[in-house]
C-alpha cells in the first residue's frame, strides 16, 4: 500500500507540474454578416455586348476570443469562417501576405470558405505601458478615412500618461527569406523585406479627441535587379481630430506622405521617384432630436503618369470610408473578383477598393421615426483629382458622376439589424476616356443586408 500511495504521489506531481496554465476568463466577441446585392451596369456601358450586371450573395462570419490568462494578462485570437459567396467554390486571397481580401472566380479552394485564423497575439501590462505582441489590427488610425483594415505581425507598446497615449509599433508585413515559393521579386536579395515603424500620441477628453501619426515604411519586396527594381522609404504624418460642440460633431484627417517612393537599384533618367502624395477628409453632423442632417468632403491626389520623377497617390480608403453605396463600396469590388466600376472605355475606371484619385463632396440627412428604425439619404458628387490617364494622355473630363443613395436599417434586436437600400449612379464624363465620341451609361444598386454582432 505504502508503495502504491508513493506512486500515485509521484503521478499526481508529474500531472501537476506538466499542467499548462488555464485561462480564468473567455470572452467571445464577433460579427456575422450576409448581404444581397444587384448592380445594373457596373462597367458604365451602353452597349448591351459590353454592359455588365451582378446579382449574388456573399457572407463572412467572425468570431474573436480573448483568453485572461491572469490580471493584466490576456491572449486574443480572431477567425474568420465560411467567408464567401453563396454558391461559390473556387476562391483565393488576392496577395501572399494579405489575409483579409477573397476573391472570385480564380482557380484554386481558399481557406476562407472553411476556418482561416486571421489574429493570434499577446496583451501584458507592466509598470510603464502596454505591450501588445502577434498578429493584430492594422492600419486603422483616426477617423476611418485612409483606413486599410488588415491583420499584419506587430509590436506595440503604448504608455498612458494622463488623458495622453503614447504608442510606439514596429510592423513587418514581407519577409523574404525562402519564399521563392510564394513569388516574391525579392528573395535572397539583400534587405528586400517590408517594415514599419509608427509612433502616434492621441489625447481624449471628454468633447475632443486628437492625435499624430508618423509612420515610416521601408519596403523592398518587389526588388529585382532590373530598371524598375528598388526600394521604398516613405514618411508619412497623419493628424485627427474628432468634437462634440453641442448637437454638432465634427471630425476631420489630413494624411501627407514625402520621402522616396523608389530608389532603384538601377536608376533611369528622371532619376529615384519621390513621394509627394496626400488626402484630406472633413465631416460635420448636426443631431436634431430624431433627426440629423450633414455634409463631408475627401480627397486623395492621383499619380500624374507623365511625372517619372513623382508620385503623387494619396492615401488609400477601403471600408471604412465609402463615398457612395455604389461608387466607393470595396466590399462588394472584392466579392464579385476585383472589378472596378466602369473600364470599357480606353480603360478609364474607379478603384473602389484603394479610392485614391478623388475628390468627394457629400450632403446628408438621416430620420429615426422611431428607436429601432433609421432612414438615411446621401448625395455625393465625385470627380478626379487628376485627370492624367496615362504619360500621354487625358481624360475627356475629371468627372466621375453622382451618386444618390438612401437606405433604410431596422433593428430586429439590440445585436442584430436589417438594412435595404438602393443606390442611382450618374456616370460622368470621366468614363468616356480619351475621346468624347464614346458614350456611357447611368447604374444603379439594389441590396440588403443582415448583421449580427455579438
Amino acid at each position: 500500500m505504502k508503495k502504491l500511495l508513493v506512486v500515485l504521489l509521484a503521478l499526481g506531481l508529474i500531472v501537476a507540474f506538466s499542467m499548462t496554465a488555464s485561462a480564468a476568463d473567455v470572452k467571445f466577441s464577433g460579427q456575422y454578416y450576409v448581404t444581397g446585392q444587384y448592380e445594373n451596369n457596373r462597367s458604365f456601358s451602353n452597349a448591351d455586348n459590353i454592359a455588365t450586371s451582378t446579382a449574388d450573395i456573399w457572407q463572412r462570419a467572425r468570431v474573436n476570443m480573448a483568453f485572461k490568462v491572469a490580471e493584466g494578462l490576456s491572449f486574443t485570437t480572431q477567425f474568420d469562417a465560411l467567408e464567401k459567396m453563396w454558391g461559390n467554390f473556387s476562391q483565393t486571397t488576392s496577395t501572399y501576405f494579405d489575409r483579409s481580401n477573397s476573391r472570385v472566380n480564380t482557380a484554386g479552394i481558399a481557406i476562407q470558405e472553411s476556418i482561416e485564423f486571421e489574429q493570434a497575439y499577446v496583451t501584458f501590462d507592466t509598470a510603464v505601458g502596454r505591450f501588445q505582441i502577434g498578429y493584430q489590427d492594422a492600419e486603422q488610425w483616426g477617423t476611418g478615412f485612409a483606413n486599410y483594415p488588415n491583420t499584419r505581425p506587430r509590436a506595440m507598446f503604448t504608455m498612458p500618461l494622463g488623458p495622453v497615449f503614447l504608442t510606439a509599433v514596429f510592423e513587418k508585413y514581407a519577409e523574404t527569406t525562402n519564399a521563392v515559393a510564394g513569388g516574391l521579386a525579392g528573395a535572397g536579395l539583400k534587405d528586400a523585406d517590408g517594415e514599419k515603424y509608427m509612433l502616434n500620441a492621441v489625447y481624449k477628453g471628454k468633447a475632443l479627441e486628437a492625435g499624430l501619426l508618423y509612420v515610416y515604411e521601408y519596403s523592398a519586396y518587389t526588388r529585382p535587379l532590373t530598371a524598375n527594381g528598388g526600394k521604398a522609404k516613405v514618411s508619412s504624418l497623419s493628424p485627427y481630430m474628432k468634437a462634440t460642440f453641442g448637437p454638432v460633431y465634427v471630425e476631420g484627417e489630413v494624411a501627407y506622405a514625402f520621402g522616396n517612393y523608389q530608389e532603384y537599384d538601377v536608376a533611369p533618367a528622371a532619376g529615384d521617384m519621390k513621394a509627394t502624395g496626400w488626402g484630406a477628409y472633413l465631416l460635420a453632423k448636426m443631431n436634431l432630436g430624431p433627426a440629423y442632417v450633414g455634409a463631408s468632403f475627401g480627397l486623395s491626389t492621383g499619380d500624374d503618369p507623365s511625372t517619372a520623377d513623382k508620385y503623387e497617390a494619396g492615401p488609400k480608403s477601403s471600408t471604412q470610408w465609402s463615398p457612395g453605396l455604389l461608387f466607393g463600396d470595396a466590399n462588394y469590388r472584392t466579392w464579385i473578383g476585383g472589378s472596378n466600376p466602369g473600364g470599357v472605355n480606353n480603360g478609364a475606371s474607379f478603384d473602389s477598393l484603394n479610392k485614391r484619385n478623388i475628390v468627394a463632396y457629400n450632403v446628408f440627412a438621416g430620420f429615426n421615426p422611431t428607436p429601432k428604425l433609421n432612414i438615411d439619404a446621401q448625395i455625393w458628387l465625385l470627380k478626379a483629382e487628376t485627370d492624367q490617364l496615362t504619360a500621354t494622355t487625358k481624360t475627356v473630363s475629371k468627372s466621375y458622376g453622382t451618386e444618390f443613395d438612401v437606405t433604410a436599417t431596422y433593428k430586429i434586436y439590440d445585436n442584430l439589424s436589417y438594412m435595404v437600400g438602393a443606390g442611382y449612379f450618374w456616370t460622368g464624363d470621366y468614363f468616356k476616356g480619351t475621346s468624347d465620341a464614346n458614350s456611357v451609361a447611368n447604374d444603379y444598386v439594389l441590396l440588403n443586408k443582415l448583421t449580427l454582432n455579438f
